[in-house]
């Protein structure tokens, strides 16, 4: 399903050209669920960016569901995050004017569905995550382990085939990381795909766990692509 080729991406840092991620090439399965491990900016969240089409790349090749889509336009790279793929980011990201609900629904926009439609699929999900009661408080009112579950209800409300997690036990009360944990479980059970950066997430769902790939400053080290 997913297939990245030698892909480097640089940024621009004053004069000098930093390299996030330096011809790295790796391929992950349909139902596969594979934790991206290693120090902080050693370009996790970049290659998660990049298969999310919210990065664009420098150089290399990638694959999404067999279709090349490294030099697609901007609104076809929308059309594939809108349809296939569902975000947990680790800064949440929920826009404070709006409602937890409605922060929810949002990715429901784009497609036309009704308000009533969005608001009953947004209120299952809160309920999963034991956040029903919130489901009219502005986003701004919740808690840190609140916005971060109510940042997971809003990757999974359009039923993605990808779910891209940085760092999503980040910010969670230790009562409430066994519910992420269950429902990353059941999307396992359920074929999705799963890529995650998380040290936790290796040691806390182990058997679930499919592989474990370590980056260091930009690169996958030889032999550290494939290990259980």
């Amino acid at each position: 399903m997913i297939k990245i080729e030698k892909v480097t991406k640089k940024y621009q840092s004053g004069k000098v050209n930093v390299k996030a991620l330096d011809n790295v090439s790796l391929d992950i399965k349909p139902g596969e669920f594979v934790v991206l491990s290693g120090p902080s900016g050693s370009g996790k969240t970049t290659l998660l960016n990049i298969i999310g089409c919210l990065t664009r790349i420098t150089s290399g090749r990638l694959w999404l569901a067999n279709q090349e889509v490294s030099h697609f336009p901007d609104h076809f790279l929308a059309a594939i995050r809108r349809e296939k793929i569902g975000f947990i980011f680790q800064q949440f990201n929920l826009l404070t004017g709006y409602s937890t609900w409605e922060n929810v629904s949002l990715p429901l926009l784009p497609m036309g569905i009704g308000e009533k439609e969005r608001r009953y699929r947004a209120m299952k999900l809160l309920e999963e995550l034991n956040l029903e009661t919130r489901a009219d408080f502005m986003a701004n009112e919740l808690s840190g382990g609140e916005q971060q579950r109510a940042a997971i209800a809003r990757a999974l409300i359009n039923d993605p085939e990808i779910i891209l997690a940085d760092e999503p036990l980040s910010n969670i009360d230790r009562r409430h990381v066994k519910m992420v944990i269950d429902s990353l479980s059941e999307l396992k059970k359920r074929g999705k795909t799963i890529i995650a950066s998380s040290h936790e997430l290796q040691t806390l769902m182990a058997e679930l766990v499919d592989r474990t790939v370590y980056f260091d400053s930009g690169k996958i080290p030889d032999g550290r692509r494939n290990e259980q």
